[in-house]
């Protein structure tokens, strides 16, 4: 087939019907007006509307475009010639190239807002006709397709070199960001280049490589449009991206009211949050008092009321935000919930149980508390554990759940403003007085450095066993104090006092009563390798406070 006609059956079995230009065919037409469109070139020519004997405007674009397909080379280089005819008892003007009729224009097929004779229509359409024609035979001569290469050659050259260069700009501006990181300047403070890295020279990377991209995609459009059988796809590739750029600043427009309104939203919502920090930061610090929040719960109360509010807050601006109604919004949305609640049943437990551990107080940071075999100073109350700190210095995760499910006892709730009340206790026999036991323990305590000496110690017999009585010390730690330290050294010094006044304690239990008391003399209290303590024989622990 030659060259024409296969360039006009690509025009018209492939072709593309764009808006129009001209008078006759519409600027924005209708699928049905499209379908009665005839296209040269990927140009609108004429749009037919007249029913000619049995034939509709479908059927005769169709007729048209078979006609065409038809033309030889030779019949391309004729000028496409009109003449006045009437058929069907109408005025027609008749289309001919090279003598072979191709189109006819009915008077039907005006339409009265164009204001045009059927003459005048017919002129135009010629001259359409032959520009395109001509149009047509020049892309087609070897030096027009030369000079295409040539220009096509000379573009991609251009591509690369911009690419370079872009590439080049991108070296230098890491350099250059490596450089103010070594300075410790910028913008981003110096504390948080480890986190955020090399954001400015990624995000400028970033840029440039979607430059790169667009340049491409604009070179490969052009180069389609340089040659008549791949200027289908050029022109498909520039009406593509003019449509997603049209559809992107339609979308941006359609959106600015409703992002305007979120914007309001998220002011208020910060302004609402301040003011509540501000009164919240009263009650912390007890300057001010509200029914039903303590300084110890501010801080959860804070949190709450932070995400009711802005809860609150993308409720109200949801159906201001692009693409709230959209399915993909819709599908997101369901997936993130069923997500939520296949994954929170025991996290909400946890975050629950937090809750009622803060809003009854049964504890805080600082407290020593004891939650079954851990005991410990609270070092942090978290949404999902606490964390204990015992006098291993090990930190012991408990969960929220398990803690309220099982039994607390705080050991400081009781005297916040002081120290903290620690027990110990001893077995001795029923040969010893009782109140020699209960002058020796208070002695004991007395000597304790870290012990509140302004609180009496408080002696008890707990029960009377068959070879001893248990007997218990209970005595209040000085404020800041640390409890295993202290209670260390209380044994020493009730071991030092026992053995000073030859009093024996019978743990562990003795099957029989030795001839003489289980003591250690004081003169063989610093047998090797221990040293001789000072003048105060008292072993004192510097971590006591």
């Amino acid at each position: 087939m030659p060259h024409a006609r296969c360039w006009l059956f690509l025009i018209f079995v492939f072709g593309v019907f764009h808006p129009a230009y001209s008078a006759e065919p519409r600027q924005s037409p209708l699928p049905e007006e499209k379908a009665r469109t005839l296209m040269v070139l990927h140009q609108p020519v004429v749009m037919l509307q007249a029913k000619i004997g049995y034939s509709t405007p479908e059927e005769r674009v169709r007729r048209i475009q078979s006609a065409l397909r038809n033309l030889s080379d030779e019949d391309v280089r004729h000028p496409v010639e009109v003449k006045a005819i009437r058929r069907y008892n109408q005025d027609c003007r008749l289309f001919t190239i090279n003598g072979k009729p191709f189109m006819l224009l009915a008077d039907q097929d005006l339409d009265e807002g164009d204001d045009l004779s059927l003459d005048q229509a017919a002129l135009l359409v010629q001259k359409r006709l032959n520009s395109l024609r001509l149009a047509l035979i020049q892309q087609y001569s070897p030096h027009y397709l030369l000079l295409s290469t040539l220009k096509g050659i000379g573009g991609l050259a251009i591509l690369i070199l911009l690419n370079r260069l872009s590439f080049s700009a991108w070296r230098w501006t890491k350099r250059y960001f490596d450089s103010r990181i070594l300075q410790q300047k910028g913008i981003i403070p110096h504390a948080w280049r480890g986190l955020l890295g090399n954001i400015e020279a990624r995000v400028v990377g970033t840029l440039l490589t979607l430059l790169g991209l667009v340049l491409f995609y604009i070179w490969l459009s052009w180069l389609f449009r340089l040659f008549p059988y791949t200027r289908l796809w050029g022109e498909s590739l520039g009406a593509y991206s003019v449509n997603v750029l049209e559809q992107i600043g339609l979308a941006i427009i359609t959106a600015m009211p409703g992002l305007v309104i979120v914007a309001i939203i998220v002011l208020i919502t910060v302004f609402i949050l301040k003011l509540l920090r501000i009164l919240l930061h009263q009650v912390e610090t007890e300057k001010l008092h509200l029914p039903g929040i303590h300084p110890e719960t501010v801080s959860a109360t804070r949190k709450l009321i932070s995400v009711a509010i802005w809860l609150f807050a993308l409720s109200a601006a949801y159906p201001f935000l692009p693409g709230a109604n959209s399915l993909a919004f819709k599908g997101v949305s369901v997936f993130f919930g069923l997500l939520l609640t296949l994954g929170s049943a025991g996290v909400m437990n946890h975050a629950m149980s937090g809750l009622v551990l803060i809003y009854s107080r049964a504890l805080r940071r600082g407290d020593m508390i004891r939650i079954g075999e851990n005991e410990g100073t609270v070092s942090e109350i978290g949404m999902l554990a606490t964390k204990i700190l015992t006098r291993e210095n090990h930190i012991v995760t408990v969960p929220n759940a398990v803690a309220v499910s099982g039994k607390i006892t705080n050991l400081s709730a009781f005297r916040r403003d002081a120290g903290i009340t620690i027990t110990t206790s001893v077995t001795i026999g029923y040969d010893t007085p009782w109140r020699q036991v209960h002058a020796l323990l208070e002695l004991a305590a007395s000597q304790t450095p870290g012990i509140n000496q302004s609180v009496a110690p408080v002696v008890r017999q707990l029960s009377l066993k068959d070879w001893y009585v248990e007997y218990e010390l209970q005595v209040a730690l000085e404020k800041g104090a640390v409890m295993p330290a202290v209670k260390s050294v209380l044994h020493a010094q009730i071991q030092d006092v026992f053995n000073t006044f030859g009093v024996q304690i019978m743990s562990p239990n003795f099957i029989a009563q030795p001839e003489t008391p289980v003591v250690v003399l004081p003169e063989h209290w610093h047998n090797a390798p221990a040293r001789p303590a000072d003048a105060n024989s008292s072993p004192v622990n510097p971590e006591i406070t």
